[in-house]
């Protein structure tokens, strides 16, 4: 039987929110059951048993129902902030959305049931590009969101081996608001934990350095791989070539004119989109 596969367009990926572990476990219990293949409406009802987390996660039983349930009532609330440009042209756009429509918890079973937002059904269902694939078992038995938060923008880079995240960017797609300021806090409540559980937990092996500009680290570098013994979860062939040298989403000139001394085009090219969309920098007026 083929192992259960989570399907996200990369929009999705690297998207703003925060989530915890439990109520990561629901979102991805339940991306997992989407048919790919066949349209997706937003009256698809999805449905995860306290008895599924805790096979998948290896847990016991009772600490499952206890936090399904916590879980189930706290995400109905959770946001997800996308930022988009249509077809890469114009002014982006900052898309505010839920995960969810509905959720309900039927505690004499032990299962929660939802639908997902009508506006995040696009970045789940019939994505033929632009899209990270990887198995619900690399991530499952995972205790710490950002850990799994880790994975997926690791594994949407797969094939090229490292990637290079700027601090400020992490901070907002972690949605920190303020939190662990200090970068000593950041390594030790949220990089740490995270690098230790992909490594220990996942396909993947990971290690990280800091890159600074003038005396402030500004960025991280992830160098990462498979392990010797892991079964790889490869793109398609029409898209191995596409992570092998990811598409810059910003003209090549352009980021090649504005990136620093010691950037690279893709990291560049993840900084000046960060800061268009954070208003920090005017959106060049040709994007073909």
């Amino acid at each position: 039987m083929q192992e259960a596969q989570i399907y996200k367009a990369n929009a999705l990926v690297e998207a703003s929110y925060r989530l915890s572990v439990y109520e990561q476990r629901i979102v991805l219990a339940c991306i997992a059951q989407v048919n790919r293949h066949e349209p997706l409406t937003d009256q698809q009802l999805y449905t995860v048993s306290a008895q599924q987390i805790a096979a998948m996660t290896d847990t016991k039983l009772d600490t499952a129902y206890q936090n399904l349930k916590a879980a189930s009532e706290r995400l109905f609330e959770r946001r997800v902030t996308l930022y988009k440009a249509p077809n890469g042209k114009g002014k982006p756009t900052v898309e505010i959305t839920r995960w969810v429509q509905t959720v309900s918890y039927q505690d004499n079973e032990g299962t929660v049931a939802l639908r997902f937002g009508t506006d995040i059904i696009p970045y789940l269902n019939q994505l033929t590009e632009q899209f990270t694939r990887y198995a619900l078992a690399d991530v499952a038995k995972m205790t710490s969101g950002y850990a799994i938060r880790l994975y997926e923008l690791l594994v949407q880079w797969r094939g090229t081996g490292e990637r290079v995240i700027e601090l400020d960017w992490l901070r907002d797609a972690l949605q920190l608001e303020g939190r662990y300021s200090n970068i000593r806090d950041l390594k030790r409540w949220v990089l740490e934990p995270a690098v230790a559980q992909v490594n220990e937990l996942s396909p993947l092996w990971v290690t990280w350095d800091q890159r600074k500009t003038g005396r402030r680290v500004t960025h991280i570098v992830f160098r990462f791989g498979e392990k010797p013994n892991s079964k790889p979860t490869l793109p398609k062939p029409s898209q191995r070539a596409e992570r092998a040298a990811p598409k810059l989403s910003l003209p090549k000139a352009y980021v090649e004119q504005h990136k620093g001394v010691d950037e690279g085009l893709a990291e560049a090219d993840q900084r000046l989109l960060f800061e268009i969309r954070t208003g920090r920098r005017e959106l060049p007026q040709q994007t073909a």
